[in-house]
């Protein structure tokens, strides 16, 4: 068998996560370009670091900070995952980052890619599939601060975000059923997955989805910034920088959006998820709603150790899995 590297990630409009044998990456999912004189070291002032990617003549940057470095571009319609060139920017990112902290490739990489439900539904479901199959297989070469990376990505599987959170409860580290969870594949469970643009809900019965509790909403964490700035007077990725920092007030726009998530979840799911096993919560948003969900679904809910990392983890664990069934 060819020597391979497995991997799992996750398109996420907030963060791009990925997930190997060395652990988890998450990078935020901001991008800039250009960008004006920069400002000499000042004594009593910080000096904000951000990598800086290039890809053929043009360069970006990228991740938490990037807004504050160049021109935001702020598309974050779905054919920003599909087919643009900030979302291979910020795949350099990534990799970038992985490579820093555990060294570079010895091998090709096969990838199991987790994308959200809607663009994994209807007319357009196909043509999303291969659009993202095109542009993240093959040979990769970048520039990231000026230094070059390579990386060869053989194989890459696409499947829906909510399919990875519930891989990474079913399955251990080593790509096994836990044992006590195996039986659970026959049963009903369901997904929640809170994340930037979207929630996605997802009910999953002997290893085929329940089509009608399955689907996806526009009012993820992106819908709690806007309530915050309703004037448009700062972008997205300012915002959620400080949302990651702990400095905005969310004491007048946390209820409302929390009533608009348990909404969209009454909405779709009504009282029926008591009959479900389990109702797994992943994405940043189940974090920042704290106990709220786990309240609501009492016994039935189950918070991964690292939620915001879950569904990159569980797309790593399946693709491990495919390895030692010699996919």
């Amino acid at each position: 068998m060819t020597e391979m590297n497995y991997a799992g990630l996750d398109l996420g409009m907030r963060a791009l996560k990925y997930f190997d044998d060395f652990g988890g990456i998450e990078l935020p999912s901001f991008i800039s370009v250009g960008g004006g004189t920069t400002v000499a070291k000042m004594h009593g002032f910080k000096q904000t670091q951000v990598m800086q990617i290039a890809t053929g003549s043009q360069r970006y940057y990228v991740g938490k900070h990037a807004h504050d470095q160049g021109r935001p571009i702020e598309n974050i319609d779905y054919e920003r995952l599909t087919e643009s060139p900030e979302i291979v920017a910020l795949l350099y990112g990534a990799l970038t980052e992985r490579i820093r902290q555990h060294g570079g490739f010895n091998a090709p990489i096969t990838c199991f890619v987790g994308m959200p439900i809607e663009t994994l539904s209807g007319d357009e479901a196909k043509r999303n599939v291969a659009a993202v199959r095109k542009w993240m297989a093959g040979e990769h070469r970048w520039e990231a601060d000026g230094q070059t990376h390579q990386v060869d990505i053989a194989q890459v599987r696409v499947t829906s975000q909510p399919a990875g959170a519930l891989m990474d409860f079913l399955l251990n580290d080593e790509g096994a059923f836990v044992p006590e969870r195996k039986a659970f594949m026959k049963k009903e469970i369901g997904v929640i997955s809170v994340g930037f643009n979207t929630i996605e809900l997802m009910v999953v019965r002997d290893k085929a989805p329940i089509q009608r509790l399955t689907a996806g909403s526009t009012i993820g964490v992106r819908r709690l910034l806007e309530l915050l700035d309703h004037d448009g007077h700062f972008t997205l990725g300012e915002l959620d920088a400080s949302l990651r920092a702990g400095t905005l007030d969310l004491s007048d726009a946390m209820p409302i959006w929390s009533r608009e998530v348990t909404g969209a979840i009454e909405k779709r799911w009504g009282q029926q998820w008591r009959r479900f096993e389990r109702v797994i919560l992943v994405g940043g948003g189940s974090v920042l709603l704290g106990n709220q969900l786990v309240k609501k679904f009492g016994g039935k809910a189950h918070l991964p150790d690292q939620p915001v990392l879950s569904i990159a983890r569980g797309l790593y664990k399946q693709a491990f899995s495919g390895r030692k069934r010699g996919e």
